[in-house]
């Protein structure tokens, strides 16, 4: 297939990941994406460069999957056109590979067998295939609900205080509330485990919780990898990022919001093993942190899709929509496994607030004084602030957007030690 021939890329979400993915399409091809969500989030809102279509329950079967039909068969059906379809979230990464056998009639679909998501989109059995490949991961305990008393967990810990605590399964966690829910936990007493655990519950979680010894260091103690992986299972991209500062905010803690790029060599051709050995395919985001205690990177997760705060990628040169077009799309031939760099010269920080957000709250380290120096020579960019698509509506809205973080950040920073 030539480059001149046509192909639409269709994203799914509405998010800031959808934003960066066709902020990444726009700059390489100067097309506008299409993208299929159940409700227009703010990061999209007034784009020029991409066309959100909102619907009622998309995010999940059975509408997920008898729209996509509808729209294989009444819309994207020129057999003259490609159509690339780009999960920009859990939920949606796991219906595309769920359905992808009845998708691929219509789409082109950049999304690892069903069989191994599952290996892979559980904490529970990641950390079993970390073992099994030999890759670093904190010391872990799941607890399942029939290790639980009247909803609390009565066992001793296998490691001291802080604790911290996650869902194992990411997308039931989205359908329970209750008082104190966050996206993950730092808890310091044995007192505030023993309540958390019993509210999750008693919310009617039903998956498996991760409890795990908490590694020691603030947020630049982090790092972030994306990759894409090619339809014959070649790395063609590797980009790894240093979170400098995390969202404090109760629904969205952990979100990296300022990344200045990192290079890694062990960090890199170990998960570059890894993605081959399982015989990988698509985007691929690893979240890591440094352990001072024994001088090891420790694994996470693994995000069958590329990150949230990916732009990053694209802002230091490695533009993330031309790797899986290239392939896919164009069908080019793997030539070399591209790394993410950290030149002097060419570095770009990434940032998801405001400037005086960064500079107040960031810990002060060499690494916080090289991004100052960063954004002193104007060497920084954000995702959603493009200046092909703003309009005086979107400039407001994301400005707004933006600087409600100072909000934020007053109401839940908490100075993390180490």
């Amino acid at each position: 297939m030539t480059k001149q021939e046509n192909f639409v890329p269709i994203l799914l979400g509405s998010d800031i990941n959808v934003y960066g993915m066709s902020r990444s399409f726009h700059e390489a091809y100067g097309i506008v994406c299409e993208a299929y969500a159940g409700l227009q989030l703010a990061p999209t809102k007034y784009s020029k460069i991409v066309n959100v279509h909102t619907i009622p329950g998309f995010d999940k079967d059975p509408v997920f999957i008898e729209e996509m039909r509808k729209l294989g068969k009444e819309t994207y059906n020129d057999p003259n056109t490609k159509y690339l379809l780009i999960a920009c979230g859990d939920g949606y990464a796991e219906l595309v590979s769920q359905h992808k056998a009845e998708l691929s009639e219509w789409f082109i679909c950049p999304y690892i067998d069903f069989s191994l998501l599952e290996r892979l989109i559980s904490k529970v059995s990641f950390y079993d295939v970390c073992e099994e490949y030999d890759l670093p991961y904190p010391k872990t305990l799941v607890i399942t609900p029939d290790m639980l008393k009247n909803d609390r967990f009565e066992e001793a810990l296998p490691f001291d205080f802080p604790v911290a605590l996650k869902p194992a399964n990411s997308v039931e966690w989205l359908s329970i509330d209750f008082e104190g829910r966050k996206k993950a936990f730092i808890l310091d007493t044995r007192a505030e485990f023993d309540t958390i655990i019993e509210r999750i519950y008693h919310a009617g979680y039903t998956s498996e919780m991760i409890a795990q010894d908490f590694i020691p260091g603030d947020d630049s103690n982090m790092r972030v990898l994306n990759a894409y992986v090619d339809a014959q299972h070649n790395v063609r991209m590797m980009c790894l990022g240093h979170p400098l500062l995390e969202d404090p905010s109760p629904e969205a803690v952990g979100n990296y919001v300022a990344i200045m790029p990192e290079y890694n060599d062990r960090i890199y051709q170990t998960i570059k093993r890894f993605l081959e050995r399982i015989e990988y395919t698509g985007f691929a985001n690893f979240d890591m942190k440094y352990d001072p205690r024994d001088k090891q990177y420790k694994l996470f997760e693994i995000n069958l899709r590329q990150g949230r705060s990916s732009f990053f990628v694209t802002l230091n040169g490695l533009n993330l929509a031309k790797f899986v077009t290239e392939d896919r799309v164009f069908e080019e031939p793997f030539k070399r496994t591209k790394y993410g760099m950290a030149d002097d010269e060419t570095a770009m920080l990434w940032m998801g607030v405001p400037k005086s957000v960064f500079i107040k709250y960031a810990r002060d380290n060499k690494d916080k004084q090289k991004a100052l120096e960063l954004i002193k020579k104007g060497r920084w960019g954000t995702t959603v602030f493009y200046k092909n698509d703003m309009s005086p509506m979107r400039w407001l809205l994301t400005k707004y957007s933006f600087m409600k973080y100072k909000g934020r950040f007053a109401e839940f920073f908490k100075e993390k030690e180490g």
